[in-house]
Parts: C-alpha cells; sequence; structure tokens
C-alpha cells in the first residue's frame, strides 16, 4: 500500500526520546550529524522520522519513549486509510497470537523481510475485522517503521493499547457524536448483572467491544456484535479474539436500527451502550417497525428505540442491560413506553450510577436491567431501583476515561464497593422480590402498582428516597452521636499533624537541582523500574493477592483490584519501599506514595508503575515526593485526552542520602497530614447528612440552645 515518508516536529521527537524540548534544540545546534528538516517551515521544521530514529538510536535515546506516543508518530501522519488500519489490526492480532521467542524474531527481521512477514501473517487474519479488504502486496518496506511501532506496543503493553492507538486517527476524523465508550470496571459490572449460563450474547452497538469481552469473562462462547463505525467493528473483531480467543466472534458494520445485521436472531442477553441523543435514528423510515411492541418511540426517545431493538433479540427470559442516560428513566415524552415495558414486566430494575462513572462524565448514567417475557411466566410484581450517585465518582485511577489536565473536582470510584453492593442487592431482588429488604435512600422494591401513574418516572433517586416511617429516632441518634465523637478524634488528630515546622527557606531564590531522570538512575543501578502488561490471553492469576491500582493510590486505600485481570507472569509483587505511581495523570489525590506493609505482597496493577529504590542510595519517601509532583508529572506526560506518564522521564535531585532521608521525613509528614483531612473530611460529610436526615424527618429536634 502507498504511504508517504512521515515527519515530526521537534515536540514530536522530544516525547520520542524521553528528552525536553530545549534538549532537542541543544541538539539541532551542537550536533552537525542532527537530521536537516524535510518539510514544514524555518519557524516550525518537520524531521524525517527514519532520520530522527536513526539519529538517536545511534545515541541510545530511543528507550525511553512510550511505546504507544511511538507508535501514534509513526501513524499520526498517514492520510485515512481504512484498508491500511484493518491490516495493522490484524497484524496485532497476529503478534498476540506469537510466543515471545517469535516476536522477538519478528522483530529483527530487516525491513522488507518483516513486510513481507507481517503480510504473509495477516493475509489468513484478515476475515475476522470487517470492513474494506487491503489491497495487495498487504505492507511493503515503507511499513517497516509502523510494523516495528506496533512489534514494540504490542510486547511492552499489549494488543488492546496497540488497537487503541491505531484507531485513534479515524475515530478522531469520523466518530458519530454521542457515542462514548464503556470503562472496564463498569463493563465487569453488566456482565455480573447477567445470569451464568448465558451463551449467546449479542451487543448491537458493541464499540470496541468491552461489554462483550467481559460478557467472555463470565462465560459467554457466542459473542455477536455490530456497530455502525467501520474501525470501530474491526477494533472489536480483532481485540474479542485477544480476550476471549476460545469464542466465536462475528461482529459486523452497520447501523443495528435501520440495517440490523442480526435480524431474526435471538440471544440469551444483550449487552448495550447505546447513542445518546440521537434525533436521526430513523425515525420517519422505521415507524411501523415491529420490533415496537411496546409503543414508536418519539423522534426524541432514541433510546427507548433502542431498549426494545434489544428486547426483540432475546430468547423469552432472555436478559438485556443497557446503559442508558437519566432522562430516558423521566422524560414526558417516553412515559407511555416506559409504562408499557413496566406493565408488561420487561423492566426489572433501574441502577443510578455516580456522575463520572462512565462518560459523559457530568451526568449520573442509568444501568436499565430487562428481562424478555416469558409466556406462562410468574408476574413480575415489583421493581428493583438502586442508588448509587452517593458514592465517590472517578477520577484517573480507575480507567475513567478522558481525565483533564488541570484534574477534576471528583474523588476516584470505589468500583469494588459500589459493584459488591449492587449485586448484593440485586441477588437480594432476585432470590425474593417479595421480600426484598429495603435500605432507604440506596434501594427499595417499588410495587409495578405504585409505578403506573402520571409521571411513570423510573429514576432510582426519586424511588429509593427515605420516608419518615423508615427512619428509627433511637438508631439514628446513637449513630449521630458515634459520628460526632469519631469526627472530633479526627480534627484533633488533624490538628496535630497541621503542626509542621519542619522547614526553612533557602533565603534568597529557589535553590536550584541538578537532576537525573528516572531511567538514568535505572540504568546506572539506583533503582529499578517495574510494570504490569496487561495480555488477554492468559488471564487469571491463581492466588488470592488483591491487586492495587490506580485509584487506590488516589484515594489512599488499601489494594482493591482484581487479580482476575491480570497475567501471573506480567504483574510484579510490591515490597514495603516500593514507590508506587499512578500511569493515567489528571484526577484528584496524590500521585505517588510509597508501599508499607498493608500493599506488600500485592500484584501491581495495569495502570501503576513500581520504582524500586535501592535503600542504599535513594530514600523512598525523597523519591515518590519528587517523582510525584505536578510539575515533575507534567513533563512525564504524554497525550491529548488521557495523559500516560512515562516513568522514565521522571526526574529525581542528585542529593546525598544523608539530605534525601530529611526531605523524606518532611514528604512523609505531608502524606499523613493529607490522610487525616481525607478521614476527617469524610467523617464531617457523614455527621452532616445525618443530622440532616435527622432534622427533616422529624426523628432528631434541635435543643433550647441550639436557637439561642
Amino acid at each position: 500500500m502507498p504511504e508517504t515518508t512521515a515527519h515530526v516536529t521537534a515536540a514530536e521527537i522530544s516525547r520520542i526520546a524521553g528528552v525536553t524540548r530545549a534538549t532537542v534544540s541543544n541538539w539541532r545546534r551542537r550536533h552537525a550529524d542532527f537530521p536537516a528538516p524535510s518539510g514544514g517551515t524555518e519557524s516550525s521544521p518537520l524531521y524525517d522520522l527514519g532520520a530522527v530514529r536513526t539519529w538517536l538510536g545511534s545515541r541510545g535515546h530511543t528507550q525511553d519513549a512510550d511505546p504507544r506516543e511511538e507508535l501514534r508518530t509513526a501513524v499520526r501522519f498517514r492520510a485515512a486509510d481504512p484498508e491500511g488500519t484493518a491490516a495493522r489490526m490484524a497484524f496485532v492480532l497476529m503478534l498476540a497470537r506469537c510466543s515471545p521467542g517469535e516476536t522477538a524474531a519478528v522483530a529483527a527481521l530487516t525491513d522488507d523481510e518483516l513486510a513481507a512477514r507481517a503480510s504473509e501473517g495477516v493475509a489468513g487474519l484478515l476475515d475476522p475485522a470487517p470492513g474494506p479488504t487491503p489491497a495487495s502486496p498487504l505492507f511493503t518496506e515503507v511499513d517497516a517503521a509502523t510494523l516495528r511501532a506496533l512489534v514494540r506496543c504490542v510486547r511492552e503493553e499489549g494488543g488492546p493499547a496497540a488497537l487503541a492507538v491505531l484507531a485513534e486517527r479515524e475515530l478522531e476524523d469520523g466518530a458519530a457524536a454521542g457515542v462514548y465508550g464503556t470503562p472496564e470496571p463498569l463493563a465487569r459490572l453488566v456482565a455480573e448483572l447477567l445470569p451464568t449460563g448465558a451463551e449467546r450474547v449479542l451487543d448491537p452497538a458493541c464499540g470496541s467491544g468491552t461489554l462483550l469481552a467481559a460478557a467472555a469473562g463470565r462465560g459467554a462462547t457466542t459473542l455477536l456484535g455490530q456497530d455502525s463505525v467501520p474501525v470501530q467493528a474491526q477494533r472489536a473483531a480483532v481485540g474479542l479474539r485477544l480476550a476471549a480467543p476460545r469464542a466465536e466472534v462475528t461482529v459486523r458494520v452497520g447501523d443495528s436500527l435501520r440495517a440490523d445485521a442480526f435480524d431474526g436472531l435471538t440471544a440469551d442477553a444483550v449487552v448495550c451502550n447505546p447513542p445518546y441523543g440521537d434525533r436521526d435514528w430513523g425515525h420517519d423510515e422505521l415507524a411501523y417497525d415491529p420490533r415496537w411492541a411496546y409503543g414508536v418511540p418519539g423522534r426524541s426517545e432514541s433510546e427507548l428505540a433502542w431498549v426494545q431493538h434489544c428486547l426483540a433479540h432475546l430468547a423469552p427470559g432472555g436478559w438485556a442491560v443497557l446503559l442508558l442516560p437519566p432522562a430516558t428513566a423521566s422524560r414526558p415524552s417516553g412515559r407511555r413506553i416506559r409504562a408499557e415495558l413496566v406493565r408488561g414486566g420487561a423492566v426489572r430494575a433501574v441502577l443510578a450510577l455516580p456522575a463520572g462513572a462512565a462518560p459523559p462524565l457530568h451526568v449520573g448514567l442509568q444501568l436499565w436491567v430487562l428481562r424478555s417475557p416469558e409466556p406462562g411466566g410468574p408476574e413480575r410484581k415489583s421493581v428493583l431501583f438502586v442508588d448509587t450517585a452517593g458514592s465517590p465518582a472517578p477520577g484517573a485511577g480507575e480507567q475513567a476515561p478522558g481525565p483533564s489536565r488541570t484534574g477534576s473536582s471528583r474523588p476516584p470510584v470505589d468500583w469494588t464497593g459500589l459493584t459488591a453492593r449492587t449485586l448484593a442487592h440485586w441477588k437480594a431482588f432476585t432470590d425474593d422480590p417479595d421480600r426484598f429488604a429495603a435500605e432507604p435512600g440506596t434501594a427499595r422494591a417499588v410495587p409495578v402498582v405504585d409505578l403506573l401513574d402520571d409521571l411513570v418516572d423510573l429514576t432510582p433517586a426519586r424511588q429509593v428516597r427515605a420516608s419518615r416511617a423508615d427512619v428509627d429516632p433511637a438508631e439514628l441518634s446513637t449513630r449521630t452521636e458515634t459520628g460526632r465523637r469519631e469526627l472530633t478524634e479526627a480534627t484533633r488528630s488533624l490538628l496535630d499533624t497541621a503542626d509542621i515546622t519542619g522547614w526553612t527557606t533557602p533565603g534568597g531564590p529557589a535553590r536550584p537541582w541538578r537532576t537525573a531522570t528516572a531511567s538514568d538512575l535505572a540504568r546506572g543501578g539506583a533503582l529499578t523500574l517495574l510494570r504490569t502488561v496487561p495480555d488477554a490471553k492468559d488471564r487469571g492469576v491463581s492466588t488470592a493477592a488483591p491487586v492495587l491500582t490506580g485509584a487506590d493510590i488516589a484515594r489512599g486505600t488499601g489494594p482493591s483490584g482484581d487479580p482476575a485481570e491480570l497475567r501471573a507472569e506480567a504483574a510484579p509483587v510490591i515490597a514495603a519501599g516500593d514507590v508506587l505511581v499512578r500511569a493515567i495523570a489528571g484526577g484528584t489525590g496524590p500521585m505517588a506514595r510509597v508501599a508499607d506493609e498493608q500493599d506488600a505482597g500485592a500484584l501491581l496493577g495495569p495502570q501503576v508503575h513500581l520504582l524500586r529504590p535501592d535503600p542504599a542510595r535513594l530514600d523512598s519517601w525523597f523519591l515518590a515526593g519528587f517523582v510525584g509532583s505536578e510539575e515533575n508529572v507534567a513533563g512525564a506526560s504524554t497525550g491529548s485526552t488521557v495523559l500516560h506518564v512515562t516513568p522514565g522521564r521522571l526526574r529525581v535531585p542528585l542529593l546525598p542520602l544523608d539530605q534525601q532521608r530529611r526531605y523524606g521525613e518532611a514528604f512523609r509528614h505531608v502524606h499523613e497530614l493529607r490522610a487525616r483531612a481525607r478521614r476527617a473530611a469524610r467523617l464531617a460529610e457523614e455527621t452532616a447528612a445525618l443530622l440532616t436526615a435527622g432534622l427533616t424527618a422529624g426523628a432528631l429536634l434541635p435543643t433550647e440552645s441550639a436557637s439561642a
């Protein structure tokens, strides 16, 4: 396939080499053999990517580059090329099926040998990737740089990371508005809501295939997907073969509402995160479609069209879980269809998520759990409502996509706790709906007859709110008094910690630092850089050890991740004294911390970097304090929307060990201050909420002194 020579800017050279822009400018001035500009303008020159790589390689600078950034640079300047993208994604599948030795052998080939080997290996893998068939030959010698970047990215970051980079360009150019990704923790929750034994699962708006991959993790053996964006369908087809190599995978391109690729097919379960707010979903041409068994959706009710489309694909008694915007539960234009869905027993539960649990991050989305009616089946007398909106919302630590450069006011989501609470309510409801024990303000099973009013409002917050009858004054008083005592103790502890006097000023300008990068220190043996490489080919760790995640670092909590998401041989074990750094910048909370005895023995999560210092040369708290600073993280991060931290680019001052320990003790004190402030703030919020609930419900009465 034809390809023009890729060009890079000075900024991109700095990211590839893992250095600053100033360093690149210095190279241009000092080294006569630095590649001359091959395009651009005098003020913004462009450089031949191949020549730059050769020059950097001769000086040992290329290994600091983030593999994703290197791949992104290799494909960034190519023209939109759906055929080429399909072939590259198939090459990712080929690499993922190779052993480490085979992959190393591929990387060692010459450019023309690599192109020939890739073309040969990909030829039989293109059927799984829907879309146009690439021309022959699939790859030529000019593709070698891109192929080598793919090899490195797959080896070091995993196949899914390479697929995401390959899809970026075409998604930016042509993806439909209102289409959002599904975070993996949320996808796992969706899959857990499905009954065991659901073997054939359909996702009619599959995107990158995250929901289907989660269903495969729960035992689904036939995965069916469709998406209107070709590159997403290609990505899903390959990604699902990586995540579920034993499953039968079929992915089609097309608009499921207008051109259903699985017309007439019934599945055991349907999962879906459909487009939101789409007024051009086919209202006019689909007005008499047989799928609208519960009513013809209005032009503004595309979500209710997706709900009925999913129900139409279910076998009798089959289950569906959809991620929907909150307006679907309350818009007046949809009340008649909602009434029919409730009256017919199709709606089994509506579960509200915290704002930020999934894009769009400013909206608290909802999970609708549906079940296809069964002839002669039991009467469905109630609907479960669960409101988790009071749970912490996600930041950068637990794979919430798209953290901003300036961070977010939302704390990270506690996916482990949220999932456990939601599933506990769901299991109790499905086991015995008639005896479900309500948790006022959080969960309630509401009789169908109570929902069929003039509004048919299925908003969980409206349905679970506590009534005056739910409040026990004596119990509430005891809880409030306990919270008040704990808050008083936490406040005193915080005041003691805030009494910080262990610093002086330099008496002039800020102290200058002579620094080295973490990569330099690693090459010198002062520390070791480790991280977990995700690989769907061999999921499941045979150990009960928990996994430390980026969210745990941000929240200051112990390891809470799931070991089933890791490869046993690719998950380093954390030791006390290790410095742990979140791999995704942004959000709130600290970026780094020192592993303590609680963390020791846990597995390193896939979005965390581990820096293991030599205690004879580096103090752990000194290292954590500097590598976790906002300025340091910003300088070591790459990306436009999601900022990935390149640990080798983090800079550390070069100080004697005794001075390091003084700084380390100061950073340890700051850590304690932050932890105690976080606890005091949490207790203050909980106590204030209890007091407000008691006063408004009449369970607590203000004393005479309170009004004086």
